[in-house]
């Protein structure tokens, strides 16, 4: 069942925090706790798009067209963290919070594994919930074009292809999401942490050299024997993409 709610509410809620007239996923299967969470961010101008199962929840979310995402864990159908995993693997980025009165570390650390952005443990507090919304919506969007180009590196979201200087370029799907996180921060320096959070969805890090293994096999491949590097190295922060002028 679905429902859509653009109405003002007169009971307690969040704060008028910025972000009007952001659109928010609501995937909740109990109806009472949807209807506070709906009463709640409506009221300071929130459009609310409420599913009450995962199935559902998957098929809405995939058309990226909302802002954030406010997910419970156990749903039916499907649940959560299948749903998360499944947007992550098709690379929809869409912020997602997890609801869960599975709140002990463990489940934490699996529901931020699987891609969530924030996680929230039932009971809780509905400005908890405003503040954490919040947080995520205040950190800046990229912009998600069908193409990138940097110097004479292309890529084309739709299509799946990458060329530089008309030579096609065949990459793995890891290696183009790698790509893409860099040509969309050319001249920034990336580290390695940002590197495991954004393109392998990684939130608790340990030694590993996979992120160098990685842009190894990158740089091989985008970078002909004739061509200038384009991916280089930040001596004690990271790596940087850097469009060759020539």
């Amino acid at each position: 069942m679905t429902s859509l709610s653009e109405s003002e509410n007169p009971r307690p809620g969040p704060p008028a925090f910025a972000g009007d007239r952001m659109r928010v996923l609501l995937v909740e299967d109990d109806q009472e706790t949807a209807d506070e969470i709906i009463a709640a961010f409506s009221r300071p101008g929130y459009t609310v798009v409420h599913v009450g199962d995962g199935p559902t929840g998957l098929a809405r979310a995939g058309g990226g067209d909302f802002d954030i995402i406010i997910m419970d864990r156990m749903l039916p159908g499907l649940d959560g963290l299948s749903v998360l995993s499944a947007l992550r693997q098709a690379e929809i980025a869409t912020p997602v919070i997890v609801m869960s009165a599975l709140g002990d570390v463990d489940e934490r650390v699996r529901g931020l594994k699987a891609g969530g952005d924030d996680y929230v443990a039932k009971p809780f507090a509905m400005v908890e919930l405003a503040a954490r919304v919040e947080a995520l919506l205040r950190r800046p969007a990229l912009a998600r074009g069908t193409s990138v180009q940097v110097g004479d590196l292309k890529l084309d979201l739709i299509a799946r292809k990458v060329s530089r200087a008309g030579r096609e370029i065949e990459l793995l799907p890891r290696e183009f999401k790698l790509l893409d996180y860099f040509m969309r921060r050319p001249g920034q320096v990336l580290t390695r942490a940002m590197l495991l959070e954004n393109v392998w969805n990684y939130r608790f890090f340990t030694e590993t050299n996979l992120v160098d293994v990685h842009i190894g096999k990158l740089r091989k491949k985008i970078d002909a024997i004739d061509e200038p590097p384009m991916i280089h190295s930040v001596r004690g922060a990271g790596f940087m993409l850097i469009a060759n002028e020539e």
